[in-house]
């Protein structure tokens, strides 16, 4: 997968000083999110004394953690709540044709991921960082209906709306095929 296209976004830059007794020393971070556009997403943060070198680090960085979401077509499964510090984050599946209704960290991490229709809000603290990692927590707690219909010993088609079932089986085929 080396030749694959990733989306790159900046979600944030920061500079940060270090208080030396004989001046202050500047730095720079960057917030990054990294995706492929079909269900694969990480978040990175890079830290360097020039801001491309702390953008470049970010995206190794995001590389690195990227995780796949499980989708249903162009959105998310079910709802969801991420949580990290004082960041909370409400993601939810949307009709097709809504759009992705969220705003900062979150909206770019869903663009990254490839979900074209969710709604979202961010409560509690707005730091990029926290939201973003919140964002993650959210769409890493999804559960495939294929693992909730083994948990409740069941089949998924006893309690997954049929048009939901249908869209999530499409797209983990899409992905058993590249």
């Amino acid at each position: 997968m080396a030749d694959a296209q990733f989306e790159e976004k900046v979600i944030n830059i920061n500079r940060v000083a270090k208080v030396t007794k004989g001046a202050k020393r500047f730095s720079f971070t960057a917030l990054v999110v990294v995706g492929d556009g079909e269900g694969k997403v990480g978040i990175g943060y890079g830290k360097a004394r020039e801001v491309p070198t702390a953008i470049q680090k970010g995206m190794e960085a995001a590389r690195k953690a990227m995780v796949i979401i499980p989708m249903a077509g162009q959105t998310i499964v079910h709802e969801a709540v991420g949580i990290h510090g004082a960041s909370r984050v409400m993601i939810k599946p949307a009709a097709p044709g809504t759009g992705v209704i969220a705003g900062g960290a979150v909206r770019q991490i869903l663009e990254a991921a490839g979900i074209k229709d969710a709604l979202a809000k961010s409560l509690g603290s707005p730091t990029h960082i926290n939201v973003a990692k919140a964002a993650m927590n959210a769409l890493t707690g999804q559960r495939r209906p294929d693992q909730v219909a083994a948990l409740r010993g069941k089949k998924p088609e006893d309690f997954v709306p049929p048009g939901l079932l249908a869209s999530y089986r499409s797209t983990e085929a899409l992905r058993a095929r590249n």
